[in-house]
């Protein structure tokens, strides 16, 4: 099977925790300042996380390898003698 390719846009706008979840940087920032009020840019500083449900679209479509491995469970039963 081929390699998926990861989206070089997603690659600029998203990052992951250590947990998995996907940040996000805060939206309304970018030009019109002085239409915005105080708060409102100051909400909207920094780095948010996404929902589980947009976090699970972007690790599905956008960011194949970053999505984390389900671990298995260690087997407790196979200690030996």
């Amino acid at each position: 099977m081929p390699k998926m390719k990861t989206k070089s846009g997603a690659k600029k706008r998203f990052k992951l925790t250590a947990k998995g979840k996907v940040k996000a940087q805060q939206a309304y920032m970018r030009h019109m300042q002085m239409n915005k009020s105080k708060s409102m840019k100051r909400k909207a500083r920094g780095v948010g996380l996404l929902s589980v449900a947009d976090a699970r679209i972007v690790l599905r479509n956008w960011l194949p390898y970053a999505r984390k491995k389900k671990k298995s469970a260690p087997k407790a039963a196979e200690g030996g003698k």
